[in-house]
């Protein structure tokens, strides 16, 4: 076996397990004496471990602060956190949340340090490299969907017509610890538990068919869909299954390391497009699309022959594992790829883009200015186009 070249980058120390939340005081003890956290505005405020935390962080002299993300972060609101701390002698920083609310504690982290407005940094935003220094930094993920607590980059947003969502990104942001408790997800909404397990599903079908794809990657990706598999429509329905929690935010984890080293799809690159356009939770955006842009794929794959017979077939593969079936044809399991897709986004109730005011009119505009970035197949404009009308259809 011919191993292809590669090299993994840095990875956070990962504490994984239920009920290893209750370790996170005495870790903060050992590191710091300032502490700013990083929450969102409500779910996990409302906790019993927010409180026991806040207990005991008093109760051991650790000072702390407090900044709230209630929607996805933008360079406006990093700014501000950074305004507001920069006199508060922060040596260490925890998010404790979501996607978001992690994606700004590595922003914050990054920008403490500096104390300059993050928008000048940012990938193709910015004309500014940032040097890569940080104040350490611990997340806490509360949901199981971007796998950010493994990676190192920051997505922020600007929305609006002339929005953007853009990286601050650099291979120190990955942050040092990354703690995983199943029981902080215990409170997540359906709604959350459905977006953000169809983010880190997208995540690993997109990375498990990336063209920089690897063995390794390929390993971790197809671990990860079995645990999508097994765990997410458990999830949903059952709040308090922690074996399904455990399962969705080991395959988050892994979304976000396999997103990491082998890129994404169209279906991602969308979502960064319309993430700037207009407010849609960034999860919404990846389900909904999901089974469009695959369909497209394989249809694209399908008229390039025995020259994307490999391609084609990863993509198989992942239908017959979802289906627990062992593959035969190629074709039939492409289908059973996209019938799994489409029927967890009817049991999921995930809603359409039309729903959140997208109209045919914005179509033109976003396939146009949406790049086409480790995909299987090279995707025309008017591809990437008919991906968008057909969810409007939905």
């Amino acid at each position: 076996m011919v191993i292809p070249d590669f090299v993994f980058s840095r990875l956070p120390k990962i504490i994984f397990g239920s009920g290893k939340f209750k370790l996170l005081p005495e870790i903060i003890k050992e590191q710091a004496q300032h502490v700013l956290l990083v929450t969102g505005k409500h779910s996990f405020r409302r906790t019993c471990q927010w409180n026991l935390l806040i207990e005991n962080l008093n109760a051991q002299g650790t000072v702390w602060q407090d900044f709230i993300i209630a929607a996805e972060p933008s360079p406006a609101l990093i700014d501000e956190a950074v305004q507001a701390n920069a006199d508060n002698n922060i040596d260490l920083l925890v998010a404790i949340g979501g996607g978001s609310v992690i994606d700004a504690g590595k922003a914050i982290s990054a920008m403490l340090t500096l104390q300059a407005p993050v928008q000048e940094y940012l990938e193709g935003v910015g004309n500014k490299k940032h040097p890569g220094n940080k104040l350490p930094f611990i997340a806490v993920p509360t949901t199981s969907g971007t796998g950010t607590e493994a990676t190192k980059n920051a997505s922020l947003s600007q929305v609006g017509k002339t929005g953007f969502k853009k990286s601050l990104r650099h291979d120190n942001f990955v942050p040092d610890i990354a703690l995983l408790d199943p029981q902080l997800s215990v409170s997540c909404p359906k709604e959350i538990t459905a977006n953000c397990g169809m983010d880190a599903f997208a995540q690993l079908l997109e990375s498990y068919v990336s063209p920089k794809s690897t063995p390794l990657t390929d390993a971790l990706a197809i671990s990860g869909l079995e645990a999508i598999r097994d765990s997410l429509l458990t999830a949903y329905q059952e709040n308090g299954n922690i074996e399904a929690r455990a399962g969705m935010a080991y395959a988050a984890l892994l979304s976000g390391i396999t997103l990491a080293h082998a890129g994404l799809g169209i279906v991602h690159s969308l979502s960064s497009t319309i993430g700037g356009y207009c407010t849609i939770p960034h999860g919404v955006i990846c389900g909904t699309l999901l089974g469009p842009g695959m369909k497209m794929n394989i249809e694209k794959l399908k008229q390039q022959g025995k020259a994307s017979f490999s391609s084609l077939h990863k993509h198989a593969k992942v239908g017959a594992l979802l289906r627990k079936q062992p593959l035969k044809d190629v074709f039939q399991g492409c289908e059973w790829l996209l019938q799994t897709i489409a029927e967890w986004k009817t049991f999921l109730k995930l809603p359409g883009l039309k729903s959140f005011g997208m109209e045919s009119s914005d179509v033109e505009h976003l396939a146009s200015e949406t790049p086409i970035r480790n995909n299987p197949v090279h995707l025309e404009t008017e591809d990437i186009q008919n991906i968008l009308l057909e969810n409007l259809k939905s």
